[in-house]
């Protein structure tokens, strides 16, 4: 699985390992090769122009495809960005959530509701809009920490 690059600095990163696998495997690479084989993974021509594109690039809290967790209705979540249209010019996000394990987005104990997918406007912080009548935002979203597995 290649990993999503959001930086110059993850970019960078990826290459030090791409360079370190193969030294390890006896096909050594030079530095900038590994930075070539950066670009391609993320569909690049080559490096000068992932690297202008990663320089240029707004800093975006969250992306389509990321892998995400949370907080929706005070559950504990871990999931998928499936949908996501910036608005107001990336002051706030309408995402869809698509959670890895289904959420009970009901308080009470006699019985439970279920959901798979949260539909919701965040702030680029990733803090929703509308709160629960306690004051608690409905959803707290973030990049899930990964580990970038070659």
């Amino acid at each position: 699985m290649t990993p999503t690059i959001h930086t110059r600095d993850q970019a960078k990163a990826r290459a030090r390992a791409i360079g370190a696998e193969r030294a390890a495997g006896s096909h050594a690479i030079s530095h900038s090769a590994a930075l070539e084989r950066v670009a391609a993974e993320q569909g690049y021509a080559d490096w000068n122009t992932l690297s202008a594109r990663l320089s240029n690039a707004p800093e975006i809290p969250l992306q389509l495809g990321d892998r995400v967790e949370g907080h929706y209705l005070k559950q504990a979540f871990v999931g998928t960005i499936i949908a996501m249209r910036s608005m107001a010019e990336g002051a706030a996000f309408h995402v869809t959530i698509e959670f890895d394990e289904p959420v009970d987005v009901v308080a009470f104990e006699s019985f439970s509701h279920f959901r798979r997918r949260a539909n919701t406007t965040v702030s680029s912080g990733g803090v929703s809009f509308a709160k629960t009548s306690d004051g608690v935002p409905h959803l707290t979203v973030a990049r899930a920490e990964t580990t970038t597995v070659a």
